[in-house]
């Protein structure tokens, strides 16, 4: 799996546990091993051009995922998946510090670019959050990966609520 992650934001995170739940979360959802994937970190106010740019929508949002290739996960358990370019996810470390202070269990910026990064996948992957089973679906997936992640990785306490709308 190729993953860049290019952090433009001028704020610390942690990258290695963002390229390291990106690749988790792909090979969970059976995406080709030689896919590729690129994660941007960027500010509020670069974030704030691009949902302006690409969803009429006014201020910085937490993460916004632009698909390549339309990559699926295999239907059948014996299908061989496809091979490209999933995309990019872009990602807001000030707006993650706000909501990982909001959540209904706080937790860190760091957690929740974690969970964000997982949201933008499965954007990535055609899933969707706009009707309730589909929001369902979506959430439920994101949850079992972050915490398939966290026990992987020996992380302790409780895994970050879903704060994504």
């Amino acid at each position: 799996m190729s993953i860049d992650v290019n952090n433009e934001s001028g704020i610390e995170v942690d990258e290695q546990a963002i390229l390291d739940i990106a690749r988790y979360a792909l090979a969970r959802m059976r995406i080709h091993p030689l896919s590729e994937l690129s994660v941007i970190v960027v500010d509020a106010e670069a974030m704030e051009q691009l949902h302006i740019q690409w969803m009429d929508l006014p201020g910085p949002t937490d993460v916004m995922s632009f698909p390549m290739d339309e990559l699926r996960p295999p239907a059948k358990d014996d299908e061989e998946p496809p091979q490209g370019l999933l995309g990019d996810i872009v990602l807001c470390p000030e707006v993650a510090t706000q909501q990982g202070k909001d959540a209904p269990t706080e937790h860190s910026m760091d957690e929740e670019l974690q969970l964000l990064t997982v949201h933008g996948v499965l954007h990535l992957l055609g899933y969707d959050h706009e009707e309730p089973e589909e929001k369902a679906e979506m959430f439920g997936l994101q949850a079992a990966i972050v915490d398939g992640w966290r026990e992987e990785k020996g992380l302790t306490g409780p895994s970050p609520a879903p704060t994504v709308s």
